[in-house]
């Protein structure tokens, strides 16, 4: 069996779902469940004797510890993070918290239990940290995208709490010999994606018929990888990838926020028509302080290496999270609480119209 950390979180609930019907392997997922951790996300599994959940931290060592003891798994995937910029604008200490101190905390009770298996048992062992392109920093408009060798450059709390958690995980391969893997990822998008982030913010804002808020000019460059793929890419570096390696994995889908919003809007209108259409609900506010301009993934490794690429085109990808969310108006009003509501008060209600 494998333990995945944070796996009632997004990316990390679509992992979960997506490993067991892929692989059919036990899965115990560990989760804080925080404001974006939803038991929901894995309802699917109530009652499936393949699938485990605990709550816990993971900067609980001693917890943490227990777990591993008890389960024993043969390797270990960690999501969990915490991942919004704007919230690591306004409280960065959770990011240090999660990010750095609870991925210090899981790599050594990871280090502690792998030096205790047997040689073989050791062998097979593998630590998987899951990250982002934001470590990277900005790239300039004619830049060439990121690769694993893209010195790191971190512009927010989030970014450099990521960035910090990266450095330990190749430290403890370096210093320790333990068997890490780190992957990083651009923009996610798909199922179970709690509303602060861009697309299902605007999903959401639009079938109420709220603005639609794009920072600055919305010329932000992003590439976008459907959470499916994702997933996907990231058994392949589990199964195949080479312990002490990084793989960039990325959707070959670079779009400025503008057209993205805009993308959403158009499917919105073919799906559920509006009068007046979703683009007119399209609000300018004010920029991010130190919004990274442009961020694009050069998957080039991965796909040359493990023979990875994505399945889902930009168009594609999208078409399935619209109709998800549409599909799902129950979830979504599920994880609207007032502690979410309370969030975008503070986020957006300073931030006047362009």
């Amino acid at each position: 069996m494998i333990l995945v950390t944070g796996g009632a979180g997004f990316i990390g609930a679509n992992f979960v779902l997506g490993w067991i019907a892929a692989t059919g392997e036990p899965v115990v997922s560990l989760d804080k469940l925080t404001y974006a951790g939803n038991l929901g996300n894995l309802a699917s599994l109530a009652g499936d004797a393949r699938h485990g959940f605990v709550h816990g931290d993971i900067a609980d060592r001693a917890a943490v510890q227990r777990l591993l003891a008890e389960h024993r798994p043969r390797a270990i995937v960690h999501f969990a993070a915490e991942s919004h910029v704007d919230r690591s604008i306004h409280g960065p200490g959770a990011f240090v918290q999660t990010n750095v101190v609870g991925t210090f905390e899981l790599l050594e009770a990871a280090r502690g239990y792998w030096m205790e298996l047997a040689a073989e048992e050791r062998e097979r062992f593998r630590f998987l940290h899951v990250s982002t392109d934001e470590v990277y920093g900005s790239l300039a408009e004619d830049d060439p995208a990121f690769t694993e060798e893209t010195p790191y450059a971190p512009n927010s709390p989030y970014s450099a709490s990521k960035a910090a958690s990266d450095h330990m995980v190749r430290a403890y391969r370096h210093t320790y010999g333990l068997p890490t893997l780190t992957t990083n990822c651009s923009n996610n998008y798909g199922p179970y994606q709690f509303p602060e982030k861009l697309i299902p913010l605007v999903i959401a804002n639009a079938l109420e018929g709220k603005p639609l808020p794009v920072y600055g000019d919305g010329r932000q460059v992003r590439d976008w990888l459907y959470v499916g793929d994702h997933c996907e890419a990231i058994r392949v570096v589990l199964e195949r990838g080479r312990p002490g390696d990084t793989y960039n994995i990325g959707g070959n889908s670079e779009r400025r926020n503008l057209e993205v919003v805009h993308a959403i809007c158009d499917a919105l209108q073919e799906a559920r028509p509006r009068e007046g259409g979703y683009r007119a609900l399209v609000q300018f506010v004010k920029d991010r302080p130190g919004h990274d301009r442009r961020y694009a993934i050069d998957a080039a490794k991965i796909r040359r290496e493990l023979g990875w690429a994505p399945r889902e085109s930009f168009a594609s990808g999208l078409a399935k999270t619209v109709r998800w969310y549409l599909d799902h108006g129950a979830w979504v009003a599920q994880v609207k609480s007032g502690q979410y509501r309370e969030w975008l008060e503070l986020n957006y209600a300073a931030r006047s119209a362009a």
